[in-house]
């Protein structure tokens, strides 16, 4: 697959780092932004690359010249003139998917799981998401939601994109699922886009924005997919978060964050863990964090490890709360974490509970499954999806059926919280 990376940018935020070069020209670890992205391709075996320079481009063109000297083949597109984030896209002749970068962002992710996806799901765009610690002044991708197809099973996200929600949009509660920028594309989305395309700039019609022109007006084909990854993805644009990327270069956490390497993860319960405990918790409205675990999950997000969430709901089978309230409920937590900078890789519940004939149930969801802690089915599923090597994981929760499950999963330890000792002090005694 050929790659298509825009390297143009000015770095007019980051100028106090460098400003004489282009921005993906800033060094990380003594070599530049952009060698560091097409050292990641390389290691991909993805080889055919086309650099879009502007900006200060012969520095780029100086520097990687036709690409021989790293293992790859580099073309050029140059921009006269501004074209925007996608115009010139539509100048360069693309008859196949490609996958777009920006070549300001520091990377460490397995593109062929990237390609794989797109290719399963017959994608006219594939567009990678993570959670992170900013969600509220980011773009956010919104999927469907697909109904359980067989007895007693949960809902499934079908990664199409049904919605987009840009930082300025209104919002409540939502999931913290940030577009992180990287995309796979299809040249049938840009003709599709040209047949309806009205310019936003009429004295330059070939700027052209990927999002707000191109990806966000054809959300409606059904055609445009999120692919969700807790891969390293992040951007360069302040001095801030130059610093935080040079630290998790040098501590190894970039290359450690590629889910071709076995994850290590820290599993916690949700109520009484992550909420107070109210007993069956089936409004938004009474969801509420326990004190200091913002500042626990933010340890475990700087860590490399994942913080993946595993919960009990029996309230589903007795029929005290729809899957729609329950998904509310994790929306909620996952905006008041992510407004104090904390954010989860992911939430498995499990819905069922062995116990029949109560008023109101569901029977449907009334058995003995495999995912009701203490058995480890949730964890289990979690280690198959994110390639997580449960032996060097953690299960932190506040009962025995949550210490159980860690065990039953083959965790490295099961860790229990308690008025003594809160989530915060069991994860800094657990990292230090």
């Amino acid at each position: 697959m050929k790659v298509v990376i825009m390297a143009g940018g000015k770095g007019t935020r980051i100028a106090s780092i460098a400003n004489d070069i282009p921005k993906p020209m800033i060094q990380i670890g003594g070599k530049p932004i952009l060698e560091h992205q097409i050292d990641n391709l390389k290691a991909c075996d993805l080889t055919d690359i086309i650099l879009v320079i502007g900006h200060l481009g012969n520095a780029i063109k100086d520097y990687f010249q036709d690409g021989k000297n790293f293992g790859v083949n580099i073309s050029y597109f140059t921009e006269d003139h501004p074209l925007g984030t996608a115009g010139a896209l539509f100048k360069m002749n693309l008859t196949d998917d490609f996958l777009l970068l920006c070549g300001d962002v520091m990377i460490d992710v397995d593109f062929n799981r990237f390609i794989a996806f797109h290719k399963q799901h017959q994608a006219w765009a594939s567009l990678m998401a993570h959670p992170n610690g900013h969600p509220y002044d980011s773009s956010l991708l919104v999927t469907e939601i697909l109904e359980p197809q067989e007895k007693g099973g949960v809902p499934v996200e079908s990664h199409r994109v049904t919605g987009w929600l840009n930082k300025e949009d209104e919002r409540l509660y939502y999931k913290n699922r940030v577009n992180a920028g990287i995309e796979i594309i299809s040249p049938a989305l840009l003709a599709e886009t040209m047949k309806h395309f009205t310019p936003r700039h009429p004295e330059q019609p070939d700027k052209i924005d990927l999002d707000r022109d191109v990806l966000k007006p054809n959300i409606k084909s059904g055609r445009i997919f999120a692919y969700d990854t807790p891969e390293y993805i992040k951007d360069m644009g302040t001095p801030d978060r130059f610093n935080e990327v040079e630290r998790d270069l040098k501590s190894g956490k970039i290359a450690a964050r590629n889910l071709s390497k076995k994850q290590k993860a820290i599993f916690l319960d949700r109520d009484g863990t992550i909420n107070i405990y109210k007993g069956f918790l089936t409004k938004e409205e009474d969801f509420e964090l326990i004190p200091g675990v913002t500042e626990a999950i933010k340890l475990v997000n700087h860590s490399g490890y994942l913080a993946i969430v595993v919960s009990n709901q029996p309230v589903i089978a007795r029929g005290d709360c729809t899957f729609e309230e329950l998904q509310t409920i994790h929306e909620k937590m996952e905006t008041l974490l992510g407004k104090e900078g904390a954010f989860v890789d992911a939430i498995y519940y499990c819905p069922h509970h062995p116990d029949k004939g109560f008023e109101g149930e569901r029977p449907e969801y009334k058995f003995d499954c495999n995912c009701r802690k203490p058995k480890p089915g949730l964890l289990l599923q979690a280690a198959k999806d994110w390639n997580i090597d449960l032996s060097q994981s953690y299960m932190i929760g506040d009962s025995t059926r949550d210490l159980e499950a860690g065990r039953n999963a083959g965790c490295k330890q099961s860790l229990l919280i308690n008025e003594e000792n809160s989530l915060r002090t069991v994860i800094q005694d657990l990292l230090n």
